[in-house]
């Protein structure tokens, strides 16, 4: 008998499948031996519910442009989305549930962008989930200025929802934090949030650290909030849920947190509302016990019958339908906006116009220009040409050079602030760089546009979660990080990086490019939009000559990563490797060297990532190993052993700075042309 029956359309079936969505959350970490049954137990009928009646879906295609877009923030729950991919036909079979966390099964421990159908994000790192769906909101309002701008609100075939499910662990993190903040400043209506309130974490109770009034607070950041309380019995009361999700798909002029009271493990005998059924498997006499009072067969292990498959399976007929009238409007659509259309048809396959790379600035020698700068000007000249390109500053834009003149500030048409624009091109993120990476990634998901963010280098610690999650959904983020070096001058040791460079470097599959000067950094942002990766640019506070490229190579060179600047005059004797400023100390350097008869050869490295994919022939031609090797860059000396050798010449800083000018401090701390040949004659020897 239905426990729902107020409920639309509702049938016994409902009810069954999601008995046995929570007798597969038991059966699949029971099976593998570890995992996180409570929570998928308890948020099975709301996953269900929300992928049956209210996510607008095409299982038979995960990447149809007019999806809703579904999160799990809480990715330790995983089997929550994996059972409702199965459930709804995205191609995951039982097979995959019963290989759950096991290696190479389409079902990890934590859902991974890219490697299952359906997983909009990798979740895990709680917080990131939420914080990210800012992004995903965000991105979903300037595409459609940019496509479809005068459509009526909600009339437009690119208006859709963000839908997340977060846990208690997600609202505790400060990255969520500082991204709802943001999200109901810019009323994001199309962002609704279930938050999963069980009060029970590893630990036990969350009131041993966790006691705020979450409601309150996600009401003063301007949400709306709609509190759903358990049922008597323990249970999820649908009617409530299903009322709620319904409310928040209305609510268009500020964000929705629907508050759910569950009962983790529920309806276990022993170990519902416990901190044990948070990360363990419950045991084969407590899912029996438990299956019992689901009313399913307590010996039967990843059973579903074939009459309940089906039913669950008639949401692709629903989503197939919603498709078609998509299709519809969709047409319409492109039949009365040939140009947006051909926009439209270009952003999806992530190409370039032809051509668009003409804009890109040339800077001419004999004019000293900080790098930041010049990114500036390169920004907006890219900005000229590619309207999918957006980004702002954590409050920075003026020292970082991120603002798009003239592209309007992104805010909801009700700012009453100068340029407010719904559709604008410059994010104002606020101080809020954790969230601002993770919204950047937010918006490089969604798809269609490219989306940029900067802050001081040395504040990409704050940023070095959302960073590596970047990199591990090898999604095309750019970061960019000025004030690079001890060359910031007298804001002193807490603005200047030191061991920043070394620590981006050791993401793995990350871009960090560190220009030598103007032309390089035109040439590192073209060579940033050709590749499909992620990336961070770190750009300079302090002027920097501008290479005359018709005495030195060309800047064309930095897509390799790291090129001949100035060839030796004949063999070379030595191979001095630098980047960002410390380039124009590399170049002044060899010029006393060759002076003193060492042929010596300087080579601009800006991205020592993109040299390590360089075949072995190139890398050797261009720093060949029969020479000393030396190296110069403002931070520490670790990882330059490998270009170098065990004999060569590392020129670092391997201790704070201080506040000074820069030219002071460079001085000081050894960045000179005397102390680099002393250096290089002490060496050779």
């Amino acid at each position: 008998m239905s426990t729902h029956t107020s409920l639309t359309n509702w049938s016994p079936l409902d009810d069954r499948a999601i008995a046995y969505a929570r007798a597969l959350a038991m059966d699949a970490v029971q099976k593998v031996g570890n995992g996180h049954p409570g929570t998928a137990m308890a948020l099975a009928p709301v996953a269900y519910t929300l992928f049956q009646r209210h996510l607008v879906h095409d299982p038979a295609d995960p990447h149809w442009v007019g999806r809703d877009r579904f999160i799990l923030s809480c990715g330790h729950s995983s089997m929550t989305l994996y059972t409702q991919l199965f459930f709804s036909g995205y191609g995951l079979t039982m097979k995959d549930l019963q290989e759950f966390r096991t290696q190479g099964s389409l079902t990890p421990g934590h859902p991974e962008f890219g490697h299952t159908d359906g997983v909009e994000m990798t979740t895990g790192p709680l917080g990131a989930g939420v914080a990210t769906a800012v992004g995903f909101a965000m991105a979903a309002r300037y595409e459609r200025g940019l496509l479809d701008p005068d459509a009526p609100a909600g009339q437009s075939p690119f208006d859709h929802c963000i839908w997340v499910i977060c846990s208690d662990g997600d609202l505790q993190e400060g990255v969520s934090a500082e991204a709802s903040s943001l999200a109901g400043t810019q009323e994001l209506g199309n962002l609704n949030v279930i938050y999963d309130d069980n009060r029970i974490s590893i630990e036990g109770d969350t009131h041993v650290s966790f006691t705020e009034d979450v409601s309150a607070r996600y009401r003063a950041y301007g949400w709306d909030v709609i509190e759903v309380a358990t049922r008597a019995d323990g249970n999820v009361d649908l009617v409530a849920l299903d009322a709620a999700m319904l409310s928040a798909k209305k609510q268009t002029a500020k964000p929705t947190l629907i508050r759910l009271k569950t009962v983790i493990a529920w309806p276990a005998p022993k170990l519902r509302n416990t901190a044990k059924s948070h990360g363990s498997a419950l045991g084969d006499e407590e899912i029996a016990a438990t299956k019992v009072e689901l009313g399913l067969n307590p010996d039967e292990k990843f059973a579903m019958p074939d009459d309940v498959l089906a039913h669950i399976r008639l949401v692709k007929d629903r989503g197939a339908a919603t498709r078609k009238e998509w299709n519809e409007r969709f047409n319409a659509w492109k039949s009365s906006h040939a140009d947006k259309a051909a926009l439209l048809e270009r952003l999806v396959k992530r190409e370039l116009p032809h051509g668009w790379d003409s804009a890109l600035p040339v800077f001419e020698a004999g004019k000293d220009i900080a790098t930041r700068a010049a990114s500036g000007k390169v920004i907006n000249a890219i900005a000229g040409v590619l309207p999918e390109f957006w980004g702002g500053s954590a409050d920075l834009a003026e020292s970082n050079n991120t603002t798009i003149e003239g592209g309007g500030s992104f805010l909801p048409q009700t700012s009453a602030m100068k340029d407010a624009n719904p559709y604008g091109r410059i994010i104002h993120f606020g101080i809020r760089e954790h969230a601002m990476g993770s919204i950047l990634n937010g918006i490089t998901l969604h798809g269609l546009s490219r989306a940029f963010g900067g802050t001081f280098a040395v504040f990409s610690d704050y940023m070095r979660p959302s960073v590596r999650l970047a990199a591990l959904m090898n999604i095309p983020t750019t970061f960019v990080w000025t004030h690079d070096s001890i060359g910031l001058g007298e804001d002193g040791p807490t603005h200047q990086p030191i061991e920043h460079l070394a620590a981006l470097r050791a993401i793995p599959n990350f871009a960090t490019i560190r220009p030598a000067d103007a032309n390089e950094v035109a040439q590192a942002w073209k060579s940033i939009l050709t590749r499909q990766q992620p990336a961070g640019i770190l750009l300079s506070r302090q002027n920097l000559p501008v290479f005359d490229r018709t005495v030195y190579a060309s800047a064309d060179g930095v897509d390799r990563g790291a090129y001949v600047l100035v060839h030796a005059p004949k063999k070379a004797d030595v191979v001095i490797i630098a980047t960002g400023s410390e380039v124009s100390l590399a170049v002044k350097s060899a010029e006393a060297l060759n002076a003193q008869g060492i042929s010596t050869q300087v080579v601009s490295a800006p991205c020592l990532e993109w040299f390590n994919q360089e075949s072995e022939s190139y890398r050797e031609s261009v720093i060949p190993s029969s020479a000393l090797r030396v190296s110069i860059e403002a931070g520490i000396a670790q990882g330059w052993r490998e270009y170098v050798g065990d004999s060569g010449v590392i020129i670092s800083l391997d201790h704070y700075g201080a506040s000074a000018s820069a030219s002071q401090l460079f001085t000081e701390f050894g960045f000179t042309v005397d102390n680099v040949v002393s250096k290089v004659l002490a060496a050779r020897k």
